[in-house]
């Protein structure tokens, strides 16, 4: 990539950059017009003659008055006579446009949006940053519907970038042959070859489904990254409490990318009963679209379940029938080594044999451990519980209603007991404040009535005091205890937790592992560091045998791990811990994506925190101003933590400001300076931290 400089002469140089350097630079967005400067002017000094040298000099102003020391004009940073780089920048054209650096002229992306809106037809979600995969190829061919271009087959060329794929360069060949190559291109990229011949309607109308899917980005991207690929197998499984939102997640993953795939295929796996019928249903939905799939056609559908599970089995490994998803949802009784339950299912029965087609597992139960998990948990931002009861209620104005927003930290970010409460209160006419009231008067009255919850006692009395249903009430106790901050008790039921766990399911099992963390974090409120210490060290050293070294889940103890050290005066070793949970973050979701995930977020501002304890305000104020970012994006400007943040780089740069005062007294009165004395540690982890700043995008 070729980037202008604006040198102290007033004149421009062109320096060539890779992917791995390209610095922070503008970029000219214009409609071209008449005496254009090229590659060519620039290089054979020819430009300032021409009109459109006015546009570049803007360009290089505006870029120095936004701190930019680049920038890029598509008239003549690219060498148009050669037809290798010409193609290769076309193809790059979406990206560097994407990654160029916002600046100000007359208005913003934020203050022009309802203009730019009208003006080119594209949604406000699109502007704002949604996916493109939200949204259909139809709908995104519309944006270019209005266009005008210099040349006729750049209408199909311009659109590369947004459908994310790559085509020869044939100029000469026609706007129309170039649109149908073009179509031809994104359904390759997007159904497959021969999807046609496997492709079913798609339907989830065995799903109680939601009209407003609230959240969980990261998770939607999480979980296309695991599954995109070239159609051989990809599993996913994703796990949680009951009500967190699995299934809901599916259906909304499921309604994103149907495009992707030849058919979608829902599947109830809470028993095997269910299960056969819900293949009976698929069996009827292939069967339906696919007259000549005689073996389907021919199995009795009511008689012969079992022979219905194999036909379907058949068709879905069928060669080039690699483009499904197939839903087991609701695995929450799976059969395992000690599971001694004869309604527990074996999933691997139900599982087509070819290794093609992609899967999406939900299940209460951390025991399901092939593919890629992924841990369903409350939802963190206020925003998105108080959308959720909007959305439910069929009431506005709940984002700046205390009572709304007070039940909603009650409901502690569980998505059905929000939809539940919602549903409620749009069925009957009663005012937020006092459906406040009795909520929490029930609760007392709950709580009154018995040392320990119904629910709890409920599960103890059916299943007895050891059984794993009986543990997770006595760990979903303990975190609702430490909420209230009652640790003591919180610290009973943890203990409680963690003897039948380890008991029910050994030392090691993710269920334990769970709760050994919980320990940890609770040791740690309590100041008890050396505990804790042990507690997340046992929690990290399970995880990594269990998940991986660099899985997401994972990574959660090393943070608690940086955060601890910090605490203990450890700071190298805290340096060390947010450091590896970026790098695993960045592997996990790319590098442009952990900006808007909280987890990542959290690291980088203990980063921040870490390097101002070092008096290191520099590169504090870099991590603040990084995590000041996503917090934005991710939770809002008013949320407390973007507030604070906003406060404690105000407060760095009062300190910067001073110290500058004083080296300028220093430099007066000691004008020869002194040596700096850096050991070589310290000078190999700042060559480490750098590295890894510079990957993230951070410097």
């Amino acid at each position: 990539m070729r980037l202008l400089q604006y040198n102290n002469d007033g004149d421009f140089s062109l320096t060539e950059f890779f992917e791995s350097g390209i610095p922070n630079y503008a970029i000219l967005s214009h409609r071209w017009g008449a005496e254009e400067v090229t590659f060519k002017d620039l290089t054979e000094g020819t430009s300032k003659g021409k009109a459109g040298y006015r546009k570049i000099q803007f360009c290089g102003e505006q870029a120095r008055r936004d701190g930019l020391q680049y920038f890029w004009v598509d008239t003549c940073c690219i060498d148009k006579s050669n037809a290798v780089e010409l193609q290769e920048a076309i193809n790059s054209m979406f990206r560097w446009y994407r990654d160029a650096t916002k600046g100000g002229t007359t208005g913003n992306k934020v203050s022009l949006e309802r203009q730019i809106c009208e003006i080119i037809g594209i949604t406000v979600k699109a502007l704002r940053g949604c996916p493109l995969s939200d949204f259909s190829v139809a709908e995104r061919m519309s944006w270019a519907a209005n266009r005008e271009t210099y040349r006729q087959e750049d209408m199909a060329y311009s659109l590369l970038g947004i459908f994310d794929v790559n085509m020869p360069l044939i100029y000469s060949e026609g706007k129309d042959k170039a649109l149908q190559r073009l179509r031809e291109e994104i359904d390759k990229a997007s159904k497959g070859f021969k999807r046609e011949d496997f492709s079913v309607a798609f339907s989830l109308s065995d799903v109680s489904d939601v009209e407003h899917f609230v959240a969980r980005k990261t998770e939607l991207l999480e979980m296309h990254n695991s599954l995109n690929g070239d159609g051989s197998r990809r599993v996913v499984v994703l796990h949680g409490l009951g009500g967190i939102g699995k299934t809901q997640l599916s259906a909304a993953y499921a309604k994103r990318h149907k495009d992707s795939y030849s058919g979608i295929f829902w599947l109830n796996i809470k028993d095997e009963d269910s299960l056969k019928q819900s293949f009976a249903k698929v069996a009827k939905q292939i069967s339906r679209e696919h007259s000549s799939a005689s073996r389907l056609n021919n199995v009795d559908t009511k008689e012969n379940l079992d022979g219905v599970v194999d036909v379907v089995k058949a068709w879905l490994s069928l060669p080039g029938n690699t483009r499904w998803l197939l839903i087991y949802d609701n695995y929450d009784n799976p059969k395992f080594p000690g599971n001694m339950d004869p309604a527990a299912v074996d999933i691997q029965k139900f599982l087509p044999e070819s290794y093609q087609g992609s899967i999406v597992i939900t299940t209460r139960s951390s025991q399901v451990r092939f593919g890629h998990s992924i841990q369903i948990r409350k939802l963190r931002d206020m925003r998105d519980s108080i959308e959720i009861l909007s959305n439910a209620s069929r009431r506005e104005g709940l984002r700046i209603d205390p009572d709304a927003i007070q039940l909603a930290k009650e409901l502690d970010g569980l998505p059905l007991a929000l939809a539940t409460a919602g549903a409620y209160l749009d069925q009957v006419a009663i005012s937020l404040s006092d459906y406040l009231r009795r909520y929490k008067e029930s609760w007392v009255q709950l709580q009154e009535s018995s040392p320990e919850p119904s629910s709890m006692q409920g599960k103890e009395k059916a299943c007895g005091p050891e059984h794993t249903s009986t543990l997770d009430a006595v760990n979903n106790l303990g975190s609702f205890y430490k909420s209230q901050s009652k640790l003591v008790e919180a610290e009973q039921m943890y203990q409680r937790a963690l003897q039948g766990f380890e008991k029910a399911w050994g030392p090691e099992h993710t269920l334990t592992l769970d709760t050994v963390n919980n320990l940890g974090l609770l040791y740690a409120h309590q100041g008890k560091l050396v505990e804790a210490e042990q507690m997340h060290q046992r929690a990290l050293q399970g995880f990594e045998k269990a998940w991986g070294p660099e899985h997401t889940s994972t990574l959660a103890p090393v943070y608690n791990l940086g955060i601890l050290s910090t605490h203990q005066g450890k700071l190298v070793e805290a340096e060390q811990m947010y450091q590896r949970a970026l790098q695993g973050y960045e592997k996990a979701l790319g590098a442009d994506n952990i900006i808007t995930y909280i987890p990542a977020l959290n690291a980088i501002w203990g980063l921040g925190s870490l390097f101002e304890l070092q008096a290191d305000i520099t590169e504090a104020r870099t991590m603040y101003s990084k995590a000041l970012i996503g917090y934005e994006k991710v939770v809002g400007p008013d949320h407390p933590r973007s507030q604070s943040l906003r406060d404690k780089l105000h407060a760095l740069d009062t300190v910067m400001e001073n110290r500058a005062l004083v080296e300028v007294e220093d430099s007066v009165n000691n004008p020869q300076g002194g040596p700096s004395h850096l050991g070589a540690e310290e000078t190999t982890s700042k060559s480490k931290r750098n590295k890894l700043f510079r990957k993230l995008g951070f410097k």
